[in-house]
Parts: C-alpha cells; sequence; structure tokens
C-alpha cells in the first residue's frame, strides 16, 4: 500500500498514472515495482467511497515514484466500503515480521477486520483482455473466518462483473492484505484461492458463495500506514450482511 500527500498520484495523460510514491525496501512486493512489470491498482477514496481500479504496465521508475502506461482503467461501485478519514500520523515503521503461521495478534486483526483487499491476475493465453488487478472486499467485522491457515471470505451480491472470481478461476494464485486502521499496521499474505459455490448454512447473511485463501507466506509490517483514520459508517450494502456463526 502506497500513501502520500493529496495529488501524490496523478495522471499526465488520459493513458498514463503518476505515482509519487514507492515500496520500502523490505515490503515483500517492492521486487515487482520495475520497468516492465505489469501491474494492479486500485484508487480508493475511504471518505466518499469512490474508487478506480486500473492496470498496465510500469514503464519507469526513479527515486520519487514510478510511471505506468494504464490499459485499463474503470470506476466501481461503493457497495460494502465503510468510510473513514484519515489524518497524516508519522510513525517509525518496524521491521518486516514474516509469520510462518498465523499468531494471535494476526487472527485477532482478521477477525476484526470489516476491509481486505485482494489481488488477482487472469488466466495465460487471454491476451489483451487480461491483466492483473486489485479489488476490496468488505462487511461487518467478523465477516472473514479463521480455520488453521486458511481463510473463508463470503462472497456478497456485487456488481456482477465477477473479476476477481474470474481470475481466480483461471489462477488461483492471489494476495491479500489487512489493515488495521488504528495502529498503522499492515497484514499481507501471498497464497492461493479455491471458490465454493454453495450458500451452505451457518455462512453470513448475503453471502451467495464464498472463496477458500490457503496461506502460503505472510508478512507483518508494524506503523506502515502513517495515518489515523476517523471511522464514519458502515455503507448501507454492509448492513445487509451478516456475521459467521460457530
Amino acid at each position: 500500500m502506497l500513501s502520500g500527500p493529496a495529488g501524490f498520484a496523478h495522471s499526465p495523460d488520459p493513458l498514463t498514472l503518476r505515482v509519487d510514491a514507492l515500496p520500502s525496501a523490505d515490503d515483500p512486493a517492492a521486487a515487482g515495482f520495475a520497468p516492465g512489470n505489469r501491474i494492479g491498482l486500485l484508487g480508493l477514496d475511504l471518505s466518499t467511497r469512490r474508487r478506480n481500479r486500473a492496470n498496465g504496465v510500469v514503464t519507469a521508475t526513479d527515486d520519487d515514484g514510478l510511471t505506468v502506461a494504464v490499459e485499463q482503467s474503470f470506476g466501481n461501485c461503493a457497495q460494502y466500503i465503510q468510510t473513514r478519514t484519515p489524518t497524516a500520523h508519522a510513525r517509525l515503521p518496524l521491521a518486516v515480521e514474516p509469520l510462518p503461521r498465523l499468531d494471535a495478534p494476526a487472527r485477532r486483526l482478521i477477525e476484526t477486520a470489516d476491509t481486505l483487499f485482494v489481488a488477482s491476475r487472469s488466466r495465460t493465453g487471454i491476451g489483451e483482455s487480461g491483466g492483473l488487478d486489485v479489488s476490496h472486499r468488505g462487511g461487518r467485522p467478523g465477516f472473514v473466518d479463521v480455520r488453521d491457515d486458511t481463510l473463508v471470505v463470503p462472497d456478497f451480491r456485487g456488481n456482477r462483473f465477477f473479476n476477481t472470481l474470474g481470475n481466480l478461476l483461471g489462477d488461483p494464485r492471489c494476495g491479500l492484505l489487512f489493515i488495521d486502521f488504528a495502529t498503522g499496521d499492515l497484514l499481507q499474505f501471498q497464497g492461493t484461492a479455491t471458490i465454493d459455490w454453495t450458500a451452505a448454512a451457518g455462512q453470513p447473511e448475503g453471502t451467495q458463495r464464498s472463496w477458500n485463501f490457503l496461506i502460503e507466506r505472510g508478512w507483518r509490517r508494524r506503523g506502515a500506514l502513517p495515518f489515523d483514520w476517523r471511522f464514519g459508517d458502515y455503507a448501507p450494502t454492509t448492513l445487509t450482511t451478516g456475521r459467521w456463526r460457530g
């Protein structure tokens, strides 16, 4: 997750995105930010629920940030986005902690989260219609179920594009990001996902299907996000959903 002052992400023209920020050297995702690499992007204003998804190719990096040649871009609905207002808060990030297994603090963050982000990619051979993607998922706190090192994420009614699920069908590899909005801590995971097309008893209200994410690698980054966040309200769609029952 990249951050900066207002305007740090901007478009000098309709096909170019400039981001005046780079991940820290110890960010597990840092190696991917190199010229020639494909990239998926999500711009989300939590204060207004506005979001836009884009992908393309990194064309250049320098000491101040990166430039992306945009290939696909579209606005996305505001469903399941909880509003939050950020205030800059300088923090000293601590060293990245590998997580060979979920410990108690990581489980607690996941089990109380109302927001996560998922990165996926289209299947090979799809050509110009494919690419990388980052999407938002939201629900009431407790909408993600933790079962050992597998996370179960309900899929609620959405925009019916099925970008993420379509990608997971073609390539099960994906990444998840969880944010502790109180401390600025981040949890980053890589793993594989399988889709369960049934809506079984005991799943959160509103679940139409779910996907199981098997954690293969994980990292905790304490104090990585330099903001305090004031919670606003739940999205109306979030209030129609439920939590996992034991």
